[in-house]
């Protein structure tokens, strides 16, 4: 079917609203939130104070996505919670989903029950196995006491090609006669309460930080800035030829990490070359220099990226740009780059948010994109920047990454 002829149905009026059950214990803990519209549970929600008191009690927040208009093509909904932790405890923080419906299906209709359905699994499928997507992203696990702050973010988009003219058409259609159904339901029994199109419910929890090796290590936050001597093998104090500026790529470093994965800053001027000779340039640059180092890969810069639910994107020809999503479900990292490298696609990113990864300067990863090309990565304006393949045989910016011992970082 061409694009041209393609009718999609839109449903109602595009609505993304969370709705907020608070759990209080008067002894225990306290939640207060912004941008209370009503005195009812549905709340316009920005912002989630929390308050640990000593004994360090976990306190949960459910909160419900309900969607009743989706279509593809629609404008990407995005909602961000700010989380602060006005307390005097530093705090743990989480979040899994408890249930998810989609339309009216049986097989569409999760609920979490910690073996065969997992919400690992559930997040994985709402992400990618759909032509509408659903993101989630916490962009830190913990928040320190005394007004620190981490953000929950959810964002829906649907496509308006997914590359897929038969799914496109069957799930707008699914989607139009599920509205349908329900509107009937409702014009029989007036005591009928309409189904959303879409429901989720994710459980967001806050408890005590505790010290364990799974814990994360709140000194190493994802573009952290470190300066390290490579050859002293050492933080140092005043930047040289061998005193770097860095930045923390660990997505989540942990207690139990005895490294911090350091990239030098991509701005300084390196030894070029072409992907052939990858190696042998690495070699070069680190001849003399005593910290541990490994190549590039580009399921680092995937890692990181995929953290914007809104603004890093699969780019192909001739099909609608796609939100990354989460990667680090079973096998999901090698399948979403399979699909950029058979379309000839390329990932974009956001410079603002991922300074420290954008170069006006190519420079390569150590990961092959095909028989022809490597992936590299270069700014494409001020606004952006591409994960993208480049021909192997041109030249590039080769730039090693630290393993920092993290007793060498006190």
């Amino acid at each position: 079917m061409e694009k041209k002829h393609k009718l999609y149905l839109r449903l109602n009026i595009m609505s993304l609203t969370f709705i907020v059950i608070s759990f209080i214990s008067v002894t225990l803990a306290w939640f207060a939130y912004s941008g209370i519209s009503s005195v009812s549970t549905e709340i316009g929600v920005k912002a989630w104070y929390i308050e640990l008191d000593k004994d360090g009690k976990p306190v949960s927040n459910d909160i419900v996505i309900s969607l009743s208009d989706i279509y593809p093509g629609m404008n990407i909904v995005d909602e961000l919670v700010n989380i602060k932790n006005l307390g005097d405890s530093d705090a743990q923080l989480k979040y899994s989903i408890v249930s998810a419906r989609i339309l009216g299906n049986e097989a569409d209709n999760y609920v979490i029950d910690g073996t065969a359905t997992t919400s690992e699994y559930v997040e994985d499928v709402l992400s990618h196995n759909y032509p509408f997507h659903i993101n989630i992203n916490l962009s830190k696990n913990y928040i320190l006491a005394k007004g620190e702050e981490s953000s929950f973010e959810v964002s829906v988009s649907w496509p308006l090609d997914s590359g897929i003219n038969s799914l496109d058409s069957l799930w707008g259609t699914e989607a139009y006669k599920f509205e349908q159904s329900e509107l009937s339901k409702k014009n029989n029994d007036a005591n009928y309460q309409v189904k959303p199109s879409i429901q989720i419910v994710i459980s967001v929890t806050a408890e005590q930080y505790l010290e364990s090796d799974t814990t994360s290590d709140p000194n190493y936050d994802l573009g952290d800035v470190i300066l390290y001597d490579v050859v002293n093998n050492k933080v140092c104090t005043e930047i040289s030829a061998t005193c770097l500026t860095t930045y923390v790529l660990d997505v989540n470093n942990t207690l139990g990490d005895d490294t911090v994965t350091l990239l030098p800053n991509v701005k300084n001027t390196y030894l070029n070359s072409s992907f052939t000779d990858y190696n042998a340039t690495m070699s070069s640059i680190t001849s003399g220099w005593t910290v541990p180092t490994r190549s590039l890969a580009v399921e680092d810069l995937m890692k990181i990226t995929s953290k914007d639910v809104i603004k890093s994107t699969l780019i192909r020809n001739n099909i609608s740009d796609l939100i990354i999503g989460k990667l680090n479900y079973s096998n999901r990292m090698s399948t979403e780059i399979a699909k950029a490298v058979s379309s000839n696609g390329y990932y974009n990113f956001s410079n603002e948010k991922f300074d420290y990864l954008s170069s006006a300067n190519c420079y390569w990863t150590s990961s092959e994109y095909n028989s022809s090309n490597g992936f590299a990565i270069k700014k494409i304006d001020e606004i952006n920047s591409k994960i993208y393949g480049e021909a192997k045989t041109a030249s590039c910016n080769v730039i090693p990454v630290i393993l920092a011992p993290k007793a060498n970082l006190k």
